[in-house]
């Protein structure tokens, strides 16, 4: 399975804390991890990477976030974000971040389920 192209698939989890440096410098010393840093404008993306497999993010709070404390999030694969976030509205869900394009990778936007719970969906362009 093709988790970046298959519906319903957890593909990607994602930090953003206010200490970048100090949660990379934590986790890869506690799992291994490998990183490439990418310049994404607003500041460092920092890559994880298990052997040569990218499998998650780590990145700064973003503005608008100061609030928020730090957390992972995940993100799960849809065919369409947009009609993702409809059928979210209709099931009594939120819309959190509306839709993205991230350059590179996709679509992507924050929802809330009716409980409270927070996840992020993606349609990977690559």
């Amino acid at each position: 399975m093709d988790v970046f192209k298959t519906q319903g698939a957890f593909s990607w989890s994602e930090l953003m804390t206010t200490d970048p440096t100090a949660a990379v410098a934590f986790y890869t010393k506690l799992f291994g991890w490998g990183v490439q840093d990418m310049d994404m404008g607003t500041g460092p993306y920092h890559v994880v990477k298990v052997g040569e497999t990218s499998v998650a993010g780590i990145m700064g709070m973003p503005p608008g976030a100061a609030a928020m404390p730090p957390a992972w999030g995940c993100y799960v694969t849809v065919d369409n974000v947009d009609q993702t976030l409809a059928r979210c509205s209709e099931l009594g869900g939120k819309t959190l971040v509306p839709p993205m394009d991230v350059p590179g990778v996709g679509r992507m936007a924050v929802l809330q389920d009716p409980q409270g719970a927070v996840l992020s969906v993606m349609t990977y362009s690559m």
